[in-house]
């Protein structure tokens, strides 16, 4: 029995039958921008909702944001090809989003790898539905184990971010059907998610929060889902069209279009009372599941107590805190992600042969540890590549560090040891709110240590002022960032002012937010210390009250030629090179997308030259998305890591010192841009229009006949592996079950994943993942592999709905969609 079956339904109609109309539809707008109203009368508390998907970070934003635990990014995530490892990841993030008093998870993030230009990529799975929908079974599975909700979203082909309120995506049904709903399907119906989130987008011309044929008829009716549907923030545009189409509950609040417009729709009977009931009802029903519901006393002629939630629906939650040994399990999480592309033999490193190590590269001294956006957290501690290896090496190996190149478009933030408060003393700034005539209004301190910081101006406020002392560790050439909309002035003593006027070109908060705009002044000054003043006056013409500041700092460094010359001279004397390159965080961003696959600034070059100076060298690509890799051929070893969270540095020296690599490629890599399937991510005249239907990802590449860099599924092990034998029972009507065997070649244990893949027989149809599973085996021994493939899984979509592919199909399974060992017929339906 699940838990979506323990709710008592009775108590739910007690509950909403002592509520207002009033109330009701108050409760379906939210009280602020993460929490909602409750409601005494029907003994409803305060539900609380927070990003993300790399962690829960809270009900807060920027510098007032609680430390929180950053996960590994959702891509390295489903690169484990594990639905365990998803479960045991959602449970981890449950039990923090408990502890801190969080109900519902806005997690996660199932849209496809559709462009790998996609800005969301990392925080999304895979290019292959079936491995999404397997993750996010795992994922929310584990989450709701904690009597947390998990939230899917978003629904549905919200799949890039160029126009992303607003384009209309247009879908055949066979590939909405196909390719784009079944993680969502697998959620609803298996997992038993308990709210799903409807996407800023249109699809086939009508809004998402509109979208009554896909929100009512696909979602509610035909998939029986019973939780809520929450809009996507902002995203919810009329009230009756919104209210009778099946969305459930507006973001944020207190202000939207419901409100007492909808109030006023519904007494006018525009909108059926017994809408709203079922809106609240489902609100009730979540706020159940996840424990928010209180003793009330009964009415309607009764005198009984209406039982609290903890007798009806938490008893099977998991009730354990949070491990003490989180942080190890999110570094084992790290491992299970990250990716082997090539090995030479380099690799695992023989730590007793080595006495000196060059760590090169920009994400070696610039460690990128998660995307940009709404799914940001900040966490206590990262483990940065140093400080991993200096674990991993031991004091007796020489560990020097060179960036190399310098290709990152943004500064990192001011940080306590580097910002002093000039009036406290304490790490941070001092922010001053001033009149139009230079009067302070008033002043507080600020910690600089986060991207940015929210503001709410007054309307007195004309001008903000950042005071702080900032400790220069050496002479030369510095640089400070500003973010935010408006007029800045940098004054540094000993320097002319310099200013910059940079301006919001739309009025969405939520690209204000995601990608601020961003300026660096450099001024000339010696080690020591220094007050700076950073005036800002802020862009008044936005349709809210609110703005942004952030400030970023950057040592001296030389030019790139300066760094290059450097870091390869330190290669050509080290006895092992780990070179790591990538991307960052405003690079890789939700509300905007890439617009080239290269990687950013002169890193190709840098990866050539090192290489060249020393053919001991590992590559560890630091980045969230495919990128171009001209010379992969290159190092002696290339290690994909993705965003690997907050233990990165160590699960990366893990890895690189004998930890079997666990991942798989959960999207293609492709050789050129020109090879991808799927490239643009720009709208025209606000359409996005589907028109490879079902052909994306590896399928799109064996329809072309185009072989990519790496394949869908690639991933080396430190050991070998030969396909044995494998046996398919069952038949295409019922299901098949899928058995391999296979035995470990090598000289040490390592894992496997067994990938199978249904490929029609006379047809020109591309393969298709159907399933998969991984095993672990010592050196020499055999293991089998056994994989279920449902029926539904089988299927197709046509005219009259589900029905059994037809004609002769055959089954190929092997280590990635291009490497596969044995083949077998499958049987048809009896």
């Amino acid at each position: 029995m699940t838990r979506r079956q323990t709710v008592d339904e009775a108590d739910l109609t007690r509950r909403l039958d002592a509520m207002s109309l009033k109330e009701k539809v108050t409760l379906l707008t939210g009280g602020d921008a993460w929490t909602l109203t409750p409601v005494a009368a029907a003994g409803l508390a305060s539900l609380a909702l927070s990003d993300g998907p790399v962690g829960p970070r809270g009900t807060t934003f920027g510098d007032e944001a609680p430390p929180a635990l950053l996960f590994p990014s959702p891509s390295s995530l489903s690169a484990a090809w594990d639905e365990d490892t998803a479960y045991e990841a959602g449970r981890l993030m449950g039990l923090k989003a408990r502890e801190m008093g969080i109900h519902v998870l806005l997690a996660p993030t199932v849209n496809l790898h559709r462009s790998p230009l996609g800005g969301r990529h990392f925080e999304c799975y895979s290019e292959d539905p079936h491995l999404t929908a397997r993750t996010t079974v795992g994922f929310v599975k584990g989450v709701q184990s904690t009597g947390v909700a998990a939230t899917v979203k978003h629904f549905v082909a919200n799949d890039s971010e160029t126009e992303r309120m607003t384009y209309d995506a247009r879908i055949d049904e066979k590939t909405l059907r196909e390719t784009y709903l079944p993680p969502f399907e697998a959620a609803v119906r298996e997992a038993g998610a308990w709210v799903v989130m409807a996407a800023y987008n249109s699809v086939n011309g009508t809004s998402m929060t509109e979208n009554g044929e896909l929100l009512n008829g696909l979602l509610k009716e035909e998939w029986g889902f019973d939780g809520v549907v929450v809009s996507d923030w902002q995203a919810t545009k009329s009230t009756e069209a919104s209210a009778l189409a099946g969305l459930d509950l507006v973001m944020p609040g207190p202000d939207g279009p419901w409100g007492d417009t909808l109030l006023a729709a519904v007494e006018e009977g525009r909108v059926p009372e017994s809408v709203i009931d079922d809106k609240v009802r489902r609100i009730l029903r979540l706020a159940a599941r996840v424990g928010a519901l209180n003793s009330v006393e009964a009415t309607h002629g009764t005198d009984s107590a209406v039982g609290t939630v903890g007798t009806v629906s938490t008893d099977d939650a998991d009730s354990t805190p949070v491990p003490e040994d989180v942080r190890a399990r999110i570094r084992d999480l790290a491992v299970r992600g990250s990716v082997l592309l090539r090995n030479d033999g380099l690799l695992p490193l023989r730590t007793d042969t080595l006495r000196k190590v060059a760590l090169i590269g920009p994400n070696a001294v610039r460690f990128t540890a998660q995307g940009g956006g709404s799914a940001h957290v900040t966490p206590e501690h990262v483990v940065t590549p140093l400080e991993g290896l200096r674990r991993a090496l031991g004091d007796d190996v020489e560990i020097t560090v060179h960036q190399g190149v310098f290709p990152h478009a943004t500064l990192l933030p001011l940080d306590g040891n580097t910002a002093t408060d000039p009036v406290t003393g304490e790490p941070g700034v001092r922010l001053e709110y001033r009149a139009a005539d230079g009067t302070v209004i008033s002043e507080e301190h600020r910690d600089p240590a986060t991207t940015w910081f929210p503001i709410l101006l007054a309307d007195e406020v004309a001008e903000l002022v950042v005071r702080t002392r900032l400790t220069l560790r050496e002479s030369g050439i510095h640089r400070l960032s500003v973010l935010g909309p408006g007029h800045f002035t940098l004054r540094v003593p000993g320097n002319e002012p310099q200013t910059h006027e940079q301006l919001q070109d739309n009025d969405d908060i939520a690209s204000l937010a995601l990608y601020p705009p961003s300026h660096t002044f450099a001024f000339p000054a010696d080690r020591g210390e220094t007050e700076i003043l950073v005036s800002f006056r802020p862009q008044r013409h936005l349709p809210y009250p609110i703005t942004l500041l952030g400030l970023g700092y950057d040592t001296p460094h030389g030019t790139d030629d300066e760094e290059l010359e450097t870091a390869v001279a330190a290669a050509s004397e080290a006895d092992a090179v780990i070179l790591m390159v990538g991307s960052d965080a405003h690079t890789e961003a939700e509300s905007v997308d890439r617009t080239t696959l290269a990687l950013r600034g002169r890193q190709d070059e840098l990866v050539e030259r090192v290489c060249t100076a020393n053919s001991r060298t590992a590559v560890v690509v630091n980045a969230g998305s495919p990128f171009l890799l001209p010379w992969a051929d290159r190092p002696a070893a290339l290690l994909w890591s993705w965003f690997p969270g907050q233990e990165g540095g160590d699960a990366i020296a893990d890895i690189l010192t004998g930890t079997e690599p666990g991942g798989r490629l959960p999207t293609t890599f492709p050789t050129t841009e020109t090879d991808v399937p799927v490239l643009s991510t720009q709208p025209a005249d606000g359409t996005l229009d589907y028109a490879e239907g079902d052909l994306i990802g590896h399928r799109a590449y064996i329809a072309s006949g185009t072989a990519p860099l790496f394949p869908f599924g690639h991933g080396l092990s430190y050991t070998t592996w030969d396909y044995q034998d494998f046996v398919v029972t069952g038949d295409m009507g019922r299901g098949l079950t899928i058995r391999v065997t296979i035995r470990n070649t090598g000289e040490r244990s390592g894992r496997e994943v067994v990938q199978a893949y249904l490929e029609p027989v006379g047809s020109d149809e591309p393969r298709r993942l159907v399933g998969f599973a991984a095993v672990e085996a010592d050196a020499s021994e055999s293991v089998t592999a056994t994989i279920t493939v449902p029926a539904e899984v089988l299927t197709v979509w046509t005219p009259a709905g589900w029905a059994a592919r037809s004609g002769p199909h055959r089954l190929r399974v092997g280590r990635s969609a291009a490497d596969l060992r044995l083949t077998s017929s499958v049987p048809r339906s009896s």
